[in-house]
């Protein structure tokens, strides 16, 4: 699995957590994306994060995966996704992007992804939930790093997901889905969480 890579998206500007961070809020003593750059990096697959400058506060959470600067990451995801796959080393066959505010995907769950991956019928993956709503991270071949370095806006890579066969693979519970974007989200998960 060494061909593989983890991109974690933590350049975003969290405008809906005003004037809170949502990448800085703590999980388990520690801030959130301090928490999932750690999970991805003891998968042992090279792991990169997005952030928008070296001097921003989460430049100190990226631990020893390699931060890649966006700065006009204000445009939206599909600019992080751009810059982050066109950083990636021309050895890696394979990237999981992975959004850094989904708090409940362990490093199994990367594990169990980059698993699923054959260099031999290399095709999009996608995690999902058990009863099939499609979620994140999700694994792109190479095949499909030109397009994903056209992407601009905030709709991520779903132009590129609309129009090609992707494989679900099924991660526990809601692991997939459970992005906390809002005071009111991170405030509904801790209560669930007690």
């Amino acid at each position: 699995m060494s061909q593989l890579a983890i991109l974690l998206l933590a350049a975003g500007s969290s405008s809906r957590m005003a004037p809170r961070d949502k990448l800085m809020e703590k999980v388990n003593g520690q801030p959130l994306l301090g928490l999932m750059s750690h999970r991805a990096v003891q998968t042992g697959l090279s792991s990169f994060v997005t952030i928008p400058s070296y001097s921003h506060p989460r430049a100190a959470y990226v631990g020893s995966a390699t931060p890649i600067v966006v700065p006009d990451a204000a445009e939206g995801m599909g600019v992080s996704i751009r810059s982050g796959v066109a950083a990636l080393p021309a050895t890696i066959e394979a990237v999981l992007i992975q959004p850094a505010d989904m708090p409940e995907i362990e490093t199994q769950d990367l594990l169990h992804m980059a698993k699923q991956y054959s260099s031999d019928d290399p095709q999009i993956l996608r995690a999902c939930t058990i009863d099939g709503t499609p979620g994140h991270p999700v694994l792109f071949p190479r095949s499909y790093f030109e397009e994903l370095l056209t992407l601009s806006g905030d709709s991520g890579a779903r132009a590129v997901l609309k129009n090609q066969p992707v494989k679900l693979v099924t991660l526990p519970g809601m692991r997939a889905v459970t992005d906390l974007d809002t005071p009111e989200a991170w405030a509904i998960w801790r209560a669930n969480k007690n």
